[in-house]
């Protein structure tokens, strides 16, 4: 049964949908940009410090749960310019040094609040 996941850790929801999902076993993010958990927007920084805010922001939600980004199984990557693919690639790694999840990335016409990067993640429980 679907379960809503809600953190003060991260930022609220801005529209019609939740931070998070889960039906118990896998958790699914909605997609993260640059916003601290009080709501400022990053979307003025680079995009390194864009990338690091959403996942940031992604890891909130997963500690919620008590999980860990290593146990993400899936990210999905959108970029308002692919062209910084590289710069948010070197400050993903960071997050996923070791056993990276499977990952998508896209290049888009726009983000919301003018974000550079919005990611969104899939994490399982552990058993």
């Amino acid at each position: 049964m679907k379960r809503i996941i809600e953190t003060p850790d991260a930022p609220d929801a801005v529209g019609a949908y939740s931070q998070a999902t889960t039906d118990g076993d896998v958790v699914f993010t909605a997609g993260q940009i640059p916003l601290t958990a009080d709501g400022e927007a990053l979307t003025d920084e680079d995009v390194a410090t864009q990338t690091r805010q959403c996942l940031e922001n992604v890891k909130a939600i997963l500690e919620d749960e008590g999980l860990t980004m290593q146990d993400v199984l899936k990210t999905t990557v959108l970029l308002a310019d692919i062209d910084d693919f590289d710069e948010m690639n070197d400050a993903y790694g960071e997050y996923f040094a070791d056993n990276p999840p499977a990952r998508s990335a896209f290049g888009v016409a726009a983000l919301p609040k003018g974000a550079a990067v919005e990611i969104e993640a899939v994490a399982a429980q552990r058993d």
